[in-house]
């Protein structure tokens, strides 16, 4: 049955390593976007909510089933990793949760809720985005940190949980100039840049604990001739940092030019920094305690499942396709049927 994979018991792994990455980046990105916007209700006066909701509407839930994916293929590929991550991470996992549910149900109700209703429903979509971005920020300090408690990992925790929405703000903001126009539109930019800000703060922060954490991991990146490859990597990082602030410092420009330029950068530096933690904490799924292969299902599980993996993904990325180039251009006043 495996005779068609070289090493499967090494291969199959890490095949299946890649895709959650890759779901994880894809989410990060695609729903990180959405969850920024709802925080940016923050800011923004009341007239706006109908558009930058309509700029996200037909997308949001698209953008969760990478969640979704993610989540099972942890779940499937590497039961061992996922109890352990999960009973670690219960209580931010259960806010992210929550906060989940009540975006959603807040798409609903804010539409058809009369009068003064409606405010509690937008500041309950402006919570639900909220906690969804902190406590997967919270989350993403707690895994950098190896799951260790304490209050020195509590508090970091904290700083990569803002850090991390207010990198999702920017996106937002990133979205918003490429989906509306007019005063929403240079409001926008302004978000944006601040956001921007905030996000490359977080990020070095991150980037200069996460070998701090672990001499395996300072190793990797600090010893001859490893420092010399990779100093490309934040080479570029730092390179689209500054050319996306440029370039925020001129939109927006005559006839919408390089509207897109903020997210398809953002996109970029997002990819970027998920490279380096991916190089930072491989071979391990759980810092410094399970590694990939030791973690995995048993090889004839993972054939199976890669199977219908090969179906079922597809099917996620095309239909992810279609929904952008079907609602693709400006967003428009947002309307609903009786």
């Amino acid at each position: 049955m495996l005779d068609w994979i070289p090493n499967p018991t090494e291969t199959l792994p890490l095949i299946f390593a890649g895709l959650m990455g890759l779901s994880i980046l894809i989410y990060v990105v695609l729903d990180g976007y959405d969850l920024g916007v709802g925080a940016l209700f923050a800011f923004a006066p009341e007239e706006d909510y109908d558009q930058m909701v309509a700029s996200i509407g037909p997308f949001w839930d698209a953008n969760e089933t990478w969640l979704v994916l993610a989540i099972g293929i942890l779940l499937v590929a590497f039961p061992v990793a996922h109890g352990t991550i999960l009973t670690a991470l219960y209580v931010p996992v259960a806010v992210m949760l929550i906060g989940l549910i009540l975006r959603g149900v807040s798409f609903e109700f804010r539409a058809k809720a009369p009068g003064a209703a409606k405010k509690w429903w937008n500041f309950a979509f402006f919570a639900g985005s909220c906690m969804a971005g902190l406590s997967q920020g919270y989350m993403l300090g707690a895994y950098i940190l190896g799951l260790e408690h304490g209050w020195g990992a509590f508090f970091f925790g904290l700083l990569t949980a803002f850090c991390l929405l207010a990198a999702y703000v920017f996106i937002g903001a990133a979205w918003l100039i490429y989906k509306t126009e007019g005063a929403l539109q240079e409001r926008a930019v302004g978000w944006a840049r601040k956001g921007l800000l905030i996000g490359g703060g977080g990020m070095v922060a991150v980037s200069l604990a996460t070998p701090l954490a672990s001499e395996r991991i300072f190793e990797k990146w600090f010893s001859f001739p490893e420092i010399m490859l990779l100093a490309p990597l934040p080479m570029m990082t730092a390179g689209l940092f500054v050319a996306v602030y440029i370039l925020l410092k001129e939109l927006p420009l005559e006839g919408d030019r390089w509207s897109w330029g903020p997210f398809v950068g953002g996109t970029a530096i997002f990819s970027l920094g998920f490279a380096g933690q991916a190089y930072s904490f491989y071979p391990y799924i759980v810092p410094g305690q399970l590694t990939i292969t030791e973690s995995a299902s048993a090889p004839e599980s993972l054939a199976i499942i890669l199977a219908g993996t090969c179906i079922v993904l597809p099917t996620i990325i095309g239909y992810t396709i279609f929904a952008y180039r079907v609602f693709g251009g400006k967003a428009q006043h947002l309307t609903y049927g009786d």
